[in-house]
């Protein structure tokens, strides 16, 4: 940042309105940040506490035990806790930060492209800036920060050497885009679609679309399809620019020719014909390349430079994959982008990574910084060593340049191929290693070097759908309330210590596993969050008490053994007491109850964390009344317990379907399961009717074909000769089987998988590795990908068909098939 780009946070709280304290006024704010987990440059830094789905005044210790000495707050704080820091007060954090976004924006005089849309926001942005950057330094917003705090991050970006910026704006409901606009002030506006996507805060397409284009009033040039605008509807810019498939436009599609993993786009632009060659032959990416084919022709660009720029987009990384890897290594994939914004986002996600003691950074040359050499790698160093990174492997000549820069343990290669023929001489072992690199060094090579080589069927976790569906439910609580996280059964399916990681890092408040041997492997994953077991057994005691695991008590035999096999220098050890009010699992009744406060009244060994009980029936309306009963049982069993102790342990009764359909029982905490990962009974209803359920969709599972046949009719496909096409036709070998958790019952029609977006029926019986599915009239070639379930084929809908339940879908899939967690 130059000079003019630096504030004191004197002249911060001038901008904000805010009332200034301070201990130096003239201490100088390169920085704005909002998590305090997620830190740059602490001492330069000041920290928004922001109230959200978490209220940012909890975490300003950890911002100020992590170096950060500026702050603005909108309560009153105890700021003689804190003897260094300076404080400004405002009436709201969140407008203070946009406030200073609105004069950070105006003091720079550059070009801007604003985008939003339903879809492709991201994708355009970063397409944009691979075929501007050769002409332009460009700032943009990092991966897909557009929200109402996204967005004023984003551009608080930009410094005088910048002379274009590219931000996205995405909003969820009417009043949010006016307060963007004014944040990113655009001269060119990019809408580039309007669909169902993000609908639930709009009362139908017209008040969304009117709500998008508020964005653009008073740009110069509008870019946009007349297939996704309305009529009566006033257009913004003072030039307008089209596109579209369908009809007369600046830009008319009038062909599109798929060539396998490459399609020919011809094109009518000022009554010529074009074309341009692009490696994209998916609907999506099509539209996405004409969006960023006209917004040159609008920029002035000529249709030959538009077409050969066009003909070199490569495919944008939105990813970070972490998946496991050699020598009892996790391994994050981030090889298809190097820019400083994203290398201190993926560093945030490996600090999340507790697993190993050591953490690798592999980096290549980053190009196209707007910055000098050794001014850029002088922050890169610095950024590592503020995010506690252990190792660094650099590649290019530009890094191996610098390398004097770097005090962490380093070393270098001039490139991939040098990295590749050497890589043994590094000894990884037992570490979280991150590559992260421009895409001209190939670092895939890498990946697949470093990779644990596994069966090809892959579980895909979404890390930020997860994340979306806890702050689902945190939303539905009332301030104070906990959360018990459930990871049992190796997290529903999903994974181990890569869930608890992400649910450690977002701050629940407990952990719940079934059987000891799960907790231990948390700890020594690393995590430290308190762990409930829910099925202690006396032989694994010794291992609870070492691991320092919490047993649910759930009769009085457990209870005594417990006690019996404590030593006799334990004192207060965390145990929850669980009540059996109708479920007749597990649970002491109401006649345990006098000998129960006897035992524990009269030791000191134990204390009582938590009494719960287990609703059988929170997502069925039809026993509602049962549920009551077993909420008043509940609480006449509490208060008989809790009275005979000398302090009132945690409450909790409500399960994933509880939450939303019980609020008046969310007592101290919640039981957060399978809701996690997207599935919740007592919403399915409002789902069946079109409403939005807030969940998104966690997991994926895909596999691919080794094989494809011609059958003949009379043919018969499979073990027992069970499977037949009465007509002839295709069929494909794919690679699952009921090893890997598709179950048997799926065979012979009833199970159906998506190829090429179409469903395919089972034919024949499930093997064991492998199943047969038919693919007559459907575009399909060995090795393409067939998706088990996803958003579209849900595991509600397969669940359905072999009359089970969701849970039991996803905890089958076996752990031999591969899991890779992605985060956006």
């Amino acid at each position: 940042m130059s000079k003019a780009d630096i504030y004191t946070i004197e002249q911060i709280a001038e901008i904000v309105e805010g009332k200034g304290l301070f201990v130096n006024k003239d201490a100088l704010v390169t920085s704005l940040v909002i998590d305090s987990r997620t830190l740059s440059n602490a001492p330069q830094a000041l920290f928004f506490a922001i109230k959200a789905q978490r209220d940012g005044h909890e975490f300003i210790g950890n911002a100020y035990q992590n170096g950060i000495r500026n702050f603005l707050v909108s309560t009153d704080v105890a700021q003689d806790q804190y003897p260094e820091a300076n404080w400004i007060k405002v009436g709201d954090a969140l407008l203070a930060l946009q406030k200073l976004a609105i004069y950070h924006r105006a003091a720079h005089q550059l070009k801007v492209i604003g985008i939003t849309g339903s879809n492709g926001k991201t994708v355009v942005k970063e397409w944009l800036y691979q075929l501007l950057a050769t002409d332009f330094n460009i700032v943009r917003s990092p991966k897909s920060y557009n929200s109402q705090i996204g967005v004023p991050l984003s551009v608080w970006q930009i410094n005088d050497s910048h002379n274009l910026g590219i931000f996205e704006a995405g909003i969820s409901t009417v009043g949010e885009m006016s307060k963007l606009a004014a944040i990113i002030e655009p001269n060119i506006g990019i809408l580039t679609n309007i669909r169902e996507a993000h609908d639930e805060g709009f009362a139908n397409k017209r008040e969304k679309l009117i709500e998008k284009l508020r964005l653009f009033e008073g740009v110069e040039t509008f870019i946009y399809s007349p297939e996704h605008v309305l009529p009566n509807i006033t257009l913004p810019g003072k030039k307008k620019f089209t596109w579209s498939f369908n009809q007369p436009a600046d830009l008319q599609i009038v062909d599109v020719l798929n060539k396998g993993t490459s399609s020919i786009l011809k094109a009518k632009y000022a009554e010529k014909q074009v074309e341009v060659t692009i490696p994209f032959a998916d609907a999506a990416s099509i539209e996405n390349v004409v969006i960023c084919w006209v917004t040159l022709l609008a920029m002035g660009y000529t249709a030959l430079e538009g077409t050969y720029r066009l003909s070199k987009l490569v495919k944008v990384g939105m990813r970070l994959q972490l998946i496991n890897g050699v020598d009892h290594c996790s391994l994050i994939d981030d090889s298809y982008s190097a820019d400083i914004s994203s290398l201190s986002i993926a560093l945030d996600f490996l600090n999340q990574q507790n697993q190993h003691p050591k953490r690798t950074l592999i980096l290549s040359d980053l190009h196209e910084t707007g910055k000098s050499a050794n001014e850029l790698y002088q922050e890169i160093s610095l950024l590592l060593n503020q995010k506690k990174i252990d190792r660094l492997v650099g590649i290019g000549e530009q890094i191996g340049a610098h390398q004097h820069l770097f005090k962490i343990e380093s070393s270098f290669y001039k490139d991939t191929e040098h990295f590749l023929a050497n890589i043994s001489e590094q000894n990884f072992h037992n570490e979280t290693i991150l590559v992260k690199g421009a895409r001209k060094f190939g670092f895939e090579q890498v990946v697949k070097r470093l990779a644990q080589k596994v069966h090809d069927t892959v579980l895909e976790v979404n890390l930020n759908a997860l994340t979306s569906n806890l702050q689902f439910y945190r939303s539905k609580l009332s301030p104070g309330v906990k959360t018990m996280a459930m990871v049992k059964a190796f997290s529903y399916g999903s994974g181990s210590f890569e869930i608890a990681n992400l649910l450690q890092y977002h701050k629940v408040d407990y952990l719940a596993v079934a059987y000891v041997d799960e907790g231990i492997a948390l700890r020594k994953a690393g995590i430290s969050l308190p762990i409930m077991v829910m099925s202690p057994e006396p032989s694994a005691f010794d291992a609870m008490l070492r691991y320092q695991l919490e047993p649910e008590i759930y009769s009085l035999e457990v209870l005594q053994s417990f006690l019996h096999f404590l030593p006799r220098d334990v004192v207060a050890f965390p145990i929850h007491i669980k009540l059996d009010t109708g479920m007749h699992r597990l649970g002491f009744e109401h006649y345990h109850m006098a000998e129960l406060t006897a035992l524990l009244k009269n030791t000191q060994q134990l204390k009582v964390i938590s009494i719960f009980t287990h609703l059988v029936a929170t997502d069925d309306k039809q026993h509602d009344e049962f549920t009551k009963l077993q909420v008043t049982w509940y609480e006449q069993m509490y208060e008989a317990l809790s009275n005979s102790l000398a302090y009132k342990p945690i409450r909790h009764v409500l399960n994933t379907s509880g939450i939303s359909r019980w609020p008046q029982y969310h007592f101290n905490m919640v039981r957060l399961g399978i809701g996690l990962y997207g599935f919740d009974g007592a919403l399915e209803a409002q789902k069946d009717k079109g409403k939005g359920d807030g969940l998104k969709t966690v997991a994926v599972l895909k596999t691919s074909i080794t094989q494809i046949k011609h059958i003949y009719p009379g043919e018969t496909v499979g073990y027992g000769r069970r499977g037949s096409l009465p007509n002839g036709g295709q069929i494909a070998t794919v690679k699952i089987g009921y090893a890997d958790g598709y179950s048997r019952a799926f065979g012979n029609g009833v199970g159906k998988m998506l190829v090429d977006g179409k469903l395919a029926p089972t034919v024949g019986a499930i093997c064991m590795d492998m199943c047969m599915i038919d693919i007559t009239g459907l575009n399909a070639e060995v090795g393409d990908e067939v998706i088990v379930f996803n958003e579209e084929q849900s595991i509600v809908a397969l669940a359905n068909e072999i009359k089970t339940i969701p849970y039991e879908i996803l905890t089958n899939v076996s752990q031999r098939v591969k899991r890779v967690y992605y985060y956006e």
